[in-house]
């Protein structure tokens, strides 16, 4: 088509009207161009350059410093070594400020620990529940590791294969109940659930996980989102797909007045939600076999058994995390053999496995699984995932704790004597409410005795008494995690009666203490 040509008047000299030939864009290639519009470059021109943009750059010096001479003493003063902590030492569930207060542990022997002053304390939670064999690492795991420092102190998971783990990893098969025979081995209980989480999801190519209100299941992203205590506010609005649901063990209403009661009508609201969520979205229901974090909450005679059934009946995997719980802090290899006919699908743990001399933890699935992934990865891994050293450290220390018989120790003294001496607490103190055992996990409810609620939510800022009660637990030489409203009772299993009667003496002290506080008021 040909161009089409316009006259446009525009002023001109002396008034009179210029003539001007214009011509017009016959199509849309036209008015879209490099150079702009034809005729009219200042229209629709692209990549018009901006002029060069002045950026401030970084001028911070970016260079080391230089280590000071301390670090090459064989040994600081104490003052050093809080001053060191205070400067440049951050902690993790608390305020890092919290890091001046902290007793510095120099040493640590059987069930006791020893600070810079030289008091004694017996450790009355094994630490984070997590040194179960107690603080003295028996000759054979030293060596175990040694040989493995000596001979192949790493090698990355994926590019060898070190003897070690294919023996942890048999001998957990054949301790395990059923088909608990695929085992991989991260290093911490969060990246164990980080890991069971993503296995379950590529497993049944579904995306949501139930988990329990009162529960805790790690600091990483995906497990703290499983979460559901006060700690999950840190990562929730980040993780997804995670579906909330109530313990049978509420605070403020019962679903019934005995335990089968309860426990029927638990499993009933929780069949209401897996229907109305839809059976074909959920990957798992994923479970602490006993929640340990919550107060040793011990799951109702069926609830336990009810869930497996309705994963069953639904297509639904169950994962138990056996962080805290698991190799023989209930009395049994994992928490989840006290409830009959139980074995989930997916079962993960921690702090016992090394007896925390190392850091390793495990996950363990059934023969269907095992067999998926066979020809598909599991796309979880880590660099230090089935870390030689830590290998060995968790093969010797399975083997010590069978060679000990400390599952017959935790059933036969612990547990006993930790019932006896709970109860006698409960019968002594109106401020401790109520009491829960099993095997050498225990704990106290301790509520405010003027109105008979919860001394305090969990999470919250510790009340003048609860200050009390923590300076009076470590004056009376006990160390351990105190996390009110719950006070934990969780020793190493190596304890002796003797051991573990004074260290309920001390407790009695301390909640004696802590009485005074409250009629003080």
């Amino acid at each position: 088509m040909a161009s089409l040509w316009a006259v446009r008047a525009v002023r001109g000299g002396r008034g009179a009207a210029a003539r001007v030939r214009v011509r017009h864009a016959t199509s849309y290639r036209d008015l879209s161009r490099t150079e702009g519009v034809a005729g009219y470059p200042n229209v629709n021109a692209r990549f018009k350059q901006e002029p060069p943009r002045k950026r401030l750059l970084p001028n911070e010096d970016n260079s080391c410093g230089q280590p000071s001479q301390r670090h090459w003493q064989s040994s600081w003063s104490a003052e050093d070594v809080r001053k060191a902590a205070v400067d440049h030492a951050m902690l993790t569930w608390s305020p890092s400020s919290s890091v001046s207060s902290l007793p510095i542990l120099e040493r640590a022997e059987g069930v006791y620990v020893y600070d810079s002053e030289g008091k004694k304390y017996l450790d009355w939670t094994s630490e984070a529940v997590c040194v179960n064999l107690g603080h003295s690492v028996p000759e054979s795991v030293k060596e175990a590791m040694l040989e493995q420092m000596e001979q192949t102190p790493f090698v990355y998971g994926g590019i060898g294969l070190v003897p070690v783990r294919a023996k942890l990893s048999a001998l957990l098969a054949e301790l395990a109940p059923g088909d608990l025979n695929g085992f991989l081995f991260p290093s911490s209980g969060g990246e164990a659930n980080d890991c069971a989480i993503r296995l379950a999801r590529l497993y049944t190519g579904k995306t949501k996980i139930f988990n329990q209100y009162r529960s805790y299941h790690g600091g990483t992203l995906a497990p703290l989102g499983a979460t559901g205590d006060f700690r999950r506010r840190f990562a929730q609005d980040s993780a997804t797909g995670f579906v909330k649901m109530f313990n049978p063990e509420p605070h403020f209403f019962r679903w019934g007045d005995t335990d089968e009661k309860a426990c029927e009508m638990a499993l009933s609201c929780l069949e209401e939600q897996i229907v109305a969520e839809g059976p074909s979205t959920i990957a798992a229901i994923m479970v602490e076999s006993i929640p340990g974090s919550a107060g040793v909450l011990i799951p109702a005679v069926g609830f336990m058994e009810g869930i497996r059934s309705l994963c069953n009946q639904y297509g639904i995997l169950m994962i138990c995390d056996e962080v805290m719980t698991g190799f023989g802090r209930t009395g049994s290899l994992f928490a989840f053999q006290h409830f009959e006919g139980v074995i989930p699908d997916i079962v993960t743990s921690a702090k016992g496995l090394t007896g925390s001399w190392q850091p390793l933890s495990m996950v363990g699935v059934r023969q269907p699984l095992k067999d998926f992934f066979k020809d598909k990865a599991t796309g979880w891994g880590s660099t230090f995932q089935a870390h030689p050293v830590a290998m060995a450290c968790g093969y010797a220390s399975l083997k010590y704790m069978l060679e000990k018989e400390l599952l017959s120790h935790v059933q036969r003294v612990i547990q006993p004597v930790m019932i006896e001496e709970l109860d006698r607490l409960v019968s002594k103190y109106d401020f401790v409410k109520q009491a829960r055992c099993v095997g050498a996990f225990g704990c106290l409810d301790l509520i405010d005795p003027k109105t008979g609620e919860r001394v305090m939510q969990l999470g919250e800022p510790l009340t003048p008494e609860m200050q009390t009660f923590k300076k009076a637990f470590n004056a009376e030489g006990l160390i351990g995690f105190l996390r009110p409203p719950q006070v934990h009772c969780a020793p190493p299993l190596i304890i002796s009666e003797g051991e573990l009667r004074d260290g309920f003496q001390r407790l009695d002290r301390a909640l004696g203490t802590l009485q005074a506080a409250f009629q003080a008021r």
